[in-house]
């Protein structure tokens, strides 16, 4: 059993970060093997349109064709029993380098057939660990869920489950007194983080744990 997780944030040890790893440690408490994927470390575009992973008798079937440093990155998630997917939210959405990743990888399993059905023939269960600087009641109120649900229904629709979780009003900076952010009251960013970031790495073990579990 092997679990590949997915880094978005640019930031390699903060919230995302720390919130994957504690998802694999999960994942490796039931035995899986483990690896953690810095998307900040290649250099690579999103999809190029060159339709390679379309064409009739395609060499490698749902994977991407393109060759650039994500490759190997793409083969290996593509190779796992499980996919976990990092990424803070910015304007809305994943970060941009995650978006790219999401097209390169979901793009090569999507056929131009009746039903646009997928191609694999085993499921791979996806997890989207997603981190905000917003409370709860903000992304409700603003209805981010409904921008990154459709993304989530289409990776549950091509690799068999999708399931999410949302870390809210998480901290930003170590040092708030050095930035240009009147918006938020730094005690209390650091309470929350005191209080809520802990049970944050625990619905992020679990995660891992579950998604183990629906490949055993």
């Amino acid at each position: 059993m092997k679990v590949v997780a997915i880094n978005g944030s640019p930031r390699k040890n903060k919230n995302t970060a720390m919130l994957l790893e504690s998802a694999l440690k999960g994942a490796a408490s039931k035995g899986a093997s483990t690896e953690l994927v810095h998307l900040q470390d290649y250099d690579f575009k999103g999809c190029v349109s060159c339709f390679a992973c379309k064409v009739k008798n395609c060499s490698q079937p749902g994977i991407c064709l393109y060759k650039d440093s994500i490759t190997p990155a793409l083969e290996a998630a593509m190779a796992a029993d499980v996919i976990i997917l990092g990424s803070p939210i910015y304007f809305w959405d994943v970060t941009g380098i995650m978006r790219s990743f999401m097209e390169r990888l979901m793009f090569p399993v999507l056929t131009y057939t009746e039903g646009y059905v997928g191609l694999l023939e085993r499921k791979i269960p996806v997890g989207c660990i997603y981190t905000m600087n917003v409370t709860e009641d903000f992304l409700n109120q603003a209805n981010y869920k409904s921008l990154l649900e459709p993304a989530q229904a289409g990776l549950a629709r091509l690799f068999g489950h999708c399931e999410a979780l949302y870390a809210y009003d998480t901290l930003q900076f170590d040092d708030y007194s050095k930035y240009v952010c009147t918006v938020f009251d730094e005690a209390k960013k650091k309470q929350v983080h005191h209080d809520q970031f802990p049970k944050d790495k625990e619905n992020a073990f679990a995660l891992g744990v579950r998604l183990v579990e629906q490949n055993l």
